[in-house]
């Protein structure tokens, strides 16, 4: 029988990985093996730009913060595993498929966006997506662009008017 001040410690660790998995819009399984201590201390600086972090949990530990939250990830947790999160949904997987384009020995597994499990297809959807900023930019270009010609069709009927 374990020792009661372990199991303690380890629901306390239970307890912070479904802490972190309800306060996140994303979640990212990944496999860092083969990345060196300054590569990981390179995407921590670029996911913490991101106000996204990364930490390494044992797979049991993790099994059973997402068992307890009825969310079946026990196939993707198979060897070392790391678990980013994020607040905004796509701006952890982004960073994280750029740095695994640079460094293919970092492998996307699976990913939660917003309640919904992400599979490594749906996750390099996501990553192609604009970024917020990218998305108010083409919006309110978009909007410049009707204002835009609404004012020029504006200016040509009073033309029109005062010719006649």
């Amino acid at each position: 029988m374990a020792n009661a001040k372990i199991l303690e410690a380890k629901q306390q660790v239970i307890d912070e990985i479904k802490s972190r998995i309800e306060e996140s819009n994303s979640i990212v399984l990944f496999d860092y093996r083969g990345i060196t201590d300054s590569e990981a201390k390179e995407l921590r600086v670029k996911l913490r730009e991101a106000n996204s972090d990364y930490k390494v949990y044992k797979n049991t530990l993790m099994s059973r913060a997402f068992n307890d939250l009825k969310i079946d990830l026990n196939d993707n947790l198979v060897g070392p595993s790391a678990f980013a999160f994020s607040s905004d949904q796509v701006s952890a997987i982004k960073i994280l498929s750029d740095f695994a384009k640079e460094h293919p020995s970092l492998v996307l597994k699976v990913g939660i966006i917003d309640g919904e499990i992400a599979d490594k297809a749906k996750l390099a959807e996501y990553a192609t997506l604009p970024s917020r900023e990218g998305l108010l930019t083409m919006l309110a270009g978009g909007m410049m662009g009707i204002a835009r010609d609404l004012s020029i069709c504006l200016d040509l009927y009073s033309q029109q008017k005062e010719e006649n």
